[in-house]
């Protein structure tokens, strides 16, 4: 099975930027799709960004033109750059497969004045 290590979170101010990396296991990464997901305290999960095997890439509104999924396959990593935060960008972030499968810790995204 597919675990995640994701890392690269923080405290950050508005307008700021930073770049979540997410570490898989396993063989056959670049067959995967994958996605970048978040959820903040009292909310539902959500997948904000996602990137098929072959590079295409979608972004959920409230994201768009801010943040810009990648892969590295050779690496079997994925990347979320993060630019322009808001505070309603606070969450903890995963990463996982599309569908989803064993979620990993995490890692958490502040931004705050």
């Amino acid at each position: 099975q597919v675990q995640f290590v994701e890392s690269g979170g923080g405290l950050v101010q508005p307008g700021g930027s930073l770049r979540l990396s997410c570490v898989a296991s396993g063989s056959f990464f670049w067959l995967y799709n994958m996605g970048w997901y978040r959820q903040a305290p009292g909310k539902q999960r959500e997948l904000v960004a996602n990137i098929t095997s072959g590079g295409m890439t979608n972004y959920v509104d409230s994201v768009k033109g801010r943040f810009t999924i990648s892969r590295d396959n050779s690496k079997n990593t994925a990347y979320l750059q993060m630019n322009s935060l808001k505070p309603e960008d606070t969450a903890l972030y995963y990463c996982n497969l599309i569908p989803s499968t064993k979620w990993g810790q995490g890692t958490q995204v502040t931004v705050s004045s």
